[in-house]
């Protein structure tokens, strides 16, 4: 089993990025798929989440109408769009893979910056 995470880096307040979590090993459409984040000295926060059709889709007050998760069935991965990010965003971003407690993965985790 394997989430591998990309697409984190640095950009400044206002700005965008675009996450990914390629998953392999276990049957990805029957998951429910996450992203979390956690910030230095905070708890691990979930951010968002879709389920394994990708019709069913939260999010935390805070991202709402900014972030935006959807997820690729055939190629096997997970995104979070994220616009108009604030410096309060900036985390390390995790990707999980969720079909019942004995089928919880995690990614290894991609930095998210936001300063001036």
């Amino acid at each position: 089993v394997q989430l591998v995470e990309s697409g984190g880096g640095w950009v400044q307040p206002g700005g965008s990025l675009r996450l990914s979590c390629a998953a392999s090993g276990f049957a990805f459409s029957s998951f429910r798929m996450s992203w979390y984040r956690q910030a230095p000295g905070k708890e691990r926060e979930l951010v968002t989440q879709i389920n394994g059709f990708g019709d069913s889709t939260w999010y935390r007050d805070s991202v709402r109408g900014r972030f935006t998760i959807a997820r690729d069935n055939i190629r096997n991965t997970v995104y979070l769009q994220m616009n108009s990010l604030k410096p309060e965003d900036t985390a390390v971003y995790y990707c999980n893979a969720l079909y019942n407690r004995a089928n919880d993965y995690w990614g290894q985790g991609t930095q998210v910056t936001v300063s001036s």
